[in-house]
């Protein structure tokens, strides 16, 4: 006979408990330790509270893989994958050695239900209630394990899906250090190869830099060498006498000059049979645009210019068409852009005598004025300054504007005052001043609109030619003749 606690008062054989197997394998060395609960419910006893689920192990390093993927490199990512991954392998082999675990409780747990059942059909009294506490005790601790089953199973997907989660990670983590590796090898590749080009760029420049500076410094030589022949040869006394040779020899050239137009004119009058008529008087000044012609008397017995009726016309160079000038009445006339290639003629009438005086060829254009003019329209607006001498309104005389040419419209300004401004129009004229003495070569008459205009006068020819030739291109681009007034078409002669 055998007891089985101190408990019990009766005794039993000792074959009446089937012996449990010794093939059960347990995952520790204890039994876990049990106490009762309220409502008689068994509680297990943690031996260590401090120690984590599993579960929460997991979300605490998924949160702080999370957390640190933003501030990690690539490699320690990659790394840090790796290092999740064996966890994650880890916890799913534990999960599998606590499944097991668990199966072998439920057996062990079947196994001793069955003898507390077999027990408690041989045993009566006191002690068969005994057994049915223990057989009561036994199937609440089989439901909890139960319990802890389906935890088991819930963390075992979880900790599944964490551990496919990790390894796709782990293998995205791989693809992406790889592409950073070979990335990072073009760029040193890219980067070796324009190290190399820009060593190859200094060693060339700096022979390029030493044979062009033995070439500079030879020519240096050279030149100062020549220098010091010239200054050798010239002193002081022998440039003087130089330049006096250059002055007479350019008032030779001028005289030889006005004798050259006076036999040119005188022959001109042969030819055309008025050898023999009076020569009273004669065009002077030079044929070129930028000058100015002006009627001289020849002999005493020709009546005064002031009480003869003076007019200009421009001929054609075939002398075939002849167009009046308007305003030109005049002693002194200075050629606009407009008698360029054409022969300037002056009617000189007195007391029903009619004096035709005219150039001895066409007016030639001003030497660069094209070229000039060429690069004047590249410009959007044009600036002259110029001097207001004569206007038909309130407007003071004799003082400095500004004339802006522009592809669209002209506008006369004094500082920020705007005293005209109209867009290129038929009511606009411009043309060169017809007469007005010395200065006339520099001066232009221009109207913006009716019952409006102004006498300008420009700091030099050329800046006067310049915009009136401007003036006239950009109006023509607006489909407008931009000509003097009263302008007429050629009169066929």
């Amino acid at each position: 006979m055998t007891r089985m606690t101190h408990d019990f008062g009766d005794t039993m054989q000792k074959d009446a408990v089937p012996v449990v197997s010794a093939d059960v394998i347990f995952a520790s060395l204890r039994f876990p330790n049990y106490k009762i609960g309220v409502n008689n419910q068994i509680m297990e006893t943690k031996d260590d509270p401090k120690v984590l689920s599993m579960k929460e192990v997991v979300a605490r390093e998924t949160a702080q893989l999370l957390d640190q993927q933003k501030r990690m490199s690539v490699r320690d990512l990659a790394s840090k994958f790796e290092k999740g991954l064996a966890a994650a392998a880890k916890l799913s082999e534990e999960a599998r050695l606590r499944e097991a675990a668990s199966l072998e409780k439920h057996v062990l747990l079947k196994k001793l239900r069955d003898a507390l059942q077999s027990l408690k059909g041989r045993v009566a009294g006191r002690n068969k209630d005994d057994v049915a506490e223990a057989i009561a005790m036994v199937e609440a601790l089989a439901v909890q394990l139960t319990q802890r089953e389906g935890e088991l199973i819930q963390e075992k997907s979880e900790v599944k899906k964490l551990t496919n989660f990790l390894k796709q990670a782990s293998e995205d983590a791989k693809k992406l250090v790889n592409e950073e590796r070979a990335f990072a090898r073009f760029e040193i590749e890219n980067a070796r190869a324009a190290v190399q080009r820009v060593e190859e760029a200094l060693q060339e420049h700096e022979r390029m830099s030493q044979a062009s500076g033995k070439q500079d410094l030879e020519q240096l030589m050279k030149e100062v060498q020549e220098a010091r022949r010239i200054k050798m040869l010239h002193q002081p006394s022998k440039v003087m006498d130089m330049e006096h040779e250059l002055r007479a020899l350019r008032a030779q050239l001028a005289e030889k000059s006005r004798l050259y137009l006076r036999l040119q004119k005188e022959l001109a009058r042969t030819k055309k049979g008025e050898e023999n008529a009076p020569h009273l008087y004669e065009l002077e000044g030079t044929e070129t645009l930028g000058s100015y012609l002006q009627i001289q008397p020849c002999s005493d017995n020709g009546p005064e210019l002031s009480e003869c009726s003076i007019q200009w016309y421009r001929v054609s160079s075939e002398g075939a068409k002849k167009e009046l000038i308007s305003g030109a009445t005049k002693s002194v006339y200075a050629p606009e852009p407009f008698d360029v290639g054409r022969v300037l003629q002056v009617d000189i009438i007195s007391e029903g005598q009619q004096i035709t005086l005219s150039t001895t060829g066409p007016i030639d254009p001003a030497a660069g004025l094209g070229t000039y003019v060429e690069a004047l329209v590249r410009k959007h607006d044009t600036e002259f300054n110029v001097v207001v001498t004569q206007t038909v309104s309130d407007h003071p005389n004799e003082s400095i504007h500004v004339l802006h040419v522009g592809k669209m419209r002209m506008k006369l300004c004094k500082g920020n005052t705007t005293i005209a401004k109209e867009y290129y129009s038929s009511s606009m004229q411009l043309c060169g001043v017809r007469g007005g003495g010395n200065a006339a070569a520099q001066a232009v008459f221009w109207q913006p609109k009716q019952g409006l205009s102004f006498v300008l006068a420009f700091e030099s020819e050329r800046e006067r030619n310049a915009a009136i030739m401007l003036a006239r291109r950009f109006a023509f681009d607006c489909n407008i003749i931009l000509a003097g007034p009263d302008h007429k078409a050629p009169l066929e002669t």
